[in-house]
């Protein structure tokens, strides 16, 4: 494997962390922005408000229990 391929696979591996990092920054500049956000969690979707109160929106399905790398089509 050659210091390029080294690289863009090291590059590669730190996606997921990095979006995840997005995500939570970005969850934070809404709520202080003074807007509304929709989680999931607890079997169901929550909106959340600046204030930390949050209110139930929906019940959903139980999560699907695959290994990892496991493709599934939905129809």
């Amino acid at each position: 494997m050659t210091d390029s391929e080294k690289a863009l696979d090291y590059l590669e591996q730190q996606i997921p962390s990095l979006s995840a990092a997005a995500v939570d920054v970005a969850y934070w500049q809404a709520l202080a922005a003074g807007q509304k956000v929709l989680i999931s969690g607890e079997g169901g979707i929550y909106e959340v408000f600046p204030d930390g109160t949050r209110t139930f929106v929906k019940a959903t399905a139980k999560p699907l229990d695959l290994p990892v790398g496991t493709r599934v089509k939905i129809a």
